[in-house]
């Protein structure tokens, strides 16, 4: 398969990165903040998802993620201290500000926590940096509440 790239510009374009980025780890010290250019990146070993489900192994991918327009950045649950824990992450949604089109795209990760980067309007980029590797472990998620 082709390397991935995409951009989102709007909700429905970061619902299609959220799904590339379901369940992709990655450590503290793989995120950065930029505050002058406001840019916000996060290196991670995504699993691929689009590659469909009949395969008996699966891949993952190292791959980045750039917030653009990020004014600031808050957490909730990380230990920016601690940059060898690693955090999977669930999905990436944006949640409308009082004045468009700005607002806060999140990062929720696993156990609770969550990246929260106000921006000023959605510019989000995904690529694939790397070559891939086979995993025999395709993540599960249990049913219900």
């Amino acid at each position: 398969m082709d390397s991935l790239k995409l951009i989102a510009l709007d909700d429905a374009d970061l619902a299609v990165i959220s799904a590339c980025l379901q369940d992709a780890v990655f450590k503290t010290g793989d995120t950065a903040f930029r505050g002058k250019g406001g840019a916000f990146t996060l290196e991670a070993n995504r699993f691929v998802w689009e590659e469909g489900k009949s395969r008996k192994t699966f891949e993952r991918r190292r791959a980045l993620l750039a917030v653009k327009q990020v004014r600031s950045v808050r957490s909730r649950g990380v230990n920016l201290k601690d940059a060898d824990t690693v955090h999977a992450l669930l999905a990436l949604r944006f949640l409308p500000g009082q004045e468009a089109p700005a607002g806060t795209v999140e990062l929720v990760l696993s156990g609770g926590a969550v990246i929260h980067l106000d921006v000023a309007c959605i510019e989000v980029q995904l690529a694939d940096v790397g070559g891939g590797w086979e995993t025999k472990f395709k993540p599960r998620h249990p049913l219900g509440g």
